[in-house]
């Protein structure tokens, strides 16, 4: 048994009438008395059938299961509206993303007493000295339950089984199980409390075998012939012998920083300042593996409930708390009005849900100079701001036809490894446009347009074109670079020779020839496709 591992299970008994009444209240409907009968009813076999009820529905003799004409009979005051099983899951789904506040860990639990989820399970392993220990852990998640209208019961175990039981069948609305004290606390319960289906449960009363204890020290072999493996399987989870996995709702960040407010924040400028400090906390995080945060997730945590969750990405690693603080401040003023903190926001959690290695890089001598690092931060911002799908950079493609050398990707893409190479080639060409020596011009058309053009000989450069009905003579031609087509591709077979000229004006051009004379069948087209600044 892995006796580190500490898991709370938070049963919720009546969650499905709480829920209802909860989204009422929200919408502002009208919410009827505690005391007055409620049940909520949904089709089933051989009419519409009561899926769940209140306490005092339960006290008039209403049960999960009847058929709605016998309820009504039973207590004719009986208050009947709809189940809406869809909004029970997703409603229990966020509450299991607020729980986020306690633990990064979450997950809805697969298993109810009943045909819905009515229950999480949260793995507070190593989370609990954040609130004082497991008791304290448990007391806040108690009373937050409370102020949120809910009744729950909470039980912490080394096991997802155990904790699952206890919860739902133990004594006590709150325990906390030493570790090791399994076997001992599950040997009264009853075999339902190992989350068996209705037909093995009635099967193993049938034969005498009530509690967990009595299945205790009793061969394997029979029980999984008649059964087959799951209860083997159930009992050696819940005792810690086979470890059950939980899968959580979110993968949880390996760099986190949270925070816990004594008082709601509700100001837009209280919370972007506890921002700044979690991103102070996470980059110290950053920086002490050497990476930087590449997409970034804020979850804050609002005093009803509800939860919050704002993203942001970087062009580059960056642990730089101060620019990774004002992405969520741009954010956060985008939002204006239209911000809802509720009633408060009681906790917050900044994850680096991507992180890649700083990798030492010599930065511009210029102390003017914006720098590498500068100028992602400028994209992170533009993104921010206009949108990350509206922020490219191109990236290069093995291909010599020019305009498929390069691609656009989003900006928060990075610098991938096709980069590297090519960074090197651009900062030749960029240092070849200062002194005049460059080959290609930087600045190609979207699409090549086609000209008119005069040569001397079939196959040399143009003496003079015309390009958007403007005639030019040529002064100077140097070429030409021929481009072989890419024969792997459909309907590619005409060669490309590339020339650049010069005006009588002094403008220069980028032009070629597509296609050959003695090779074609289809005489060749001249096109212009960029010109040098």
């Amino acid at each position: 048994m892995d006796e580190k591992r500490r898991i709370a299970a938070l049963w919720l008994p009546h969650w499905p009438v709480e829920r209802f009444r909860r989204a009422l209240r929200r919408t502002g409907g009208r919410v009827s008395a505690p005391e007055i009968p409620l049940a909520l009813a949904a089709p089933g076999q051989g009419g519409v059938r009561v899926t769940a009820r209140n306490r005092a529905a339960a006290a008039a003799g209403i049960a999960p299961g009847q058929l709605v004409p016998d309820a009504m009979m039973i207590c004719p005051a009986l208050d009947l509206q709809a189940a809406d099983f869809g909004a029970d899951r997703a409603t229990l789904t966020q509450f299991a993303l607020w729980c986020g506040r306690y633990t990064p860990w979450t997950a809805v639990d697969p298993v109810g007493i009943g045909a819905e989820p009515d229950g999480l399970l949260l793995d507070i392993s190593g989370c609990d000295h954040l609130f004082g220990g497991e008791a304290a852990l448990v007391a806040d998640l108690r009373r937050q339950l409370r102020g949120f209208g809910l009744t729950g019961r909470v039980a912490v175990a080394s096991t997802p089984g155990a904790a699952w039981a206890l919860a739902r069948f133990g004594d006590v609305p709150a325990l906390i199980l030493p570790p090791g004290g399994e076997a001992g606390a599950l040997e009264t319960l009853p075999v339902a409390a190992l989350r068996f289906d209705d037909a093995t449960i009635g099967g193993l009363m049938r034969l005498g075998l009530k509690r967990i204890g009595d299945l205790y020290g009793k061969p394997r072999a029979p029980l999984a012939a008649r059964f087959g493996p799951d209860v083997a399987r159930r009992l050696d989870e819940a005792l810690g012998f086979v470890r059950e996995p939980i899968s959580p709702l979110r993968p949880p960040a390996p760099f986190r920083a949270r925070g816990l407010f004594v008082e709601g924040l509700v100001r837009t400028e209280d919370i972007v300042e506890a921002v700044r400090l979690l991103a102070t906390e996470l980059c110290r995080l950053l920086a002490s593996e050497r990476r930087g945060a590449r997409r970034l997730e804020l979850t804050l945590f609002r005093a009803d409930g509800e939860v919050t969750r704002l993203f942001a990405g970087t062009a580059a690693a960056s642990h730089d708390a101060s620019h990774l603080a004002r992405l969520f401040h741009e954010k956060l003023a985008q939002t204006g009005d239209n911000f809802d903190a509720g009633f408060g926001i009681e906790a917050a959690m900044l994850a680096a849900t991507a992180a890649d290695p700083l990798v030492p890089a010599q930065d511009s001598f210029d102390a003017k100079g914006a720098g590498a690092e500068a100028l992602a931060q400028i994209i992170d911002r533009f993104g921010v701001r206009l949108g990350h799908d509206r922020i490219v950079r191109l990236e290069p493609r093995a291909s010599h036809i020019p305009e498929r050398a390069v691609i656009p990707v989003p900006a928060l893409k990075g610098v991938t490894s096709a980069m590297c190479g090519w960074r090197t080639q651009v900062e030749e060409q960029m240092a070849a446009a200062l002194t005049g020596r460059l080959a290609r011009p930087l600045r190609l058309l979207a699409q090549p347009e086609a000209v008119e053009a005069v040569a001397e000989v079939p196959e040399g450069p143009p003496r003079i074109f015309r390009w958007r009905r403007v005639a030019h003579r040529v002064a100077r031609a140097e070429g030409p670079e021929r481009i072989a087509p890419e024969w792997w591709r459909p309907g590619e077979r005409r060669t490309r020779d590339y020339y650049r000229v010069e005006d009588v004006e002094g403008r220069r051009f980028w032009l070629y020839r597509d296609g050959l004379y003695l090779r074609d069948t289809e005489g060749p087209r001249w096109y212009l496709h960029g010109v040098f600044e």
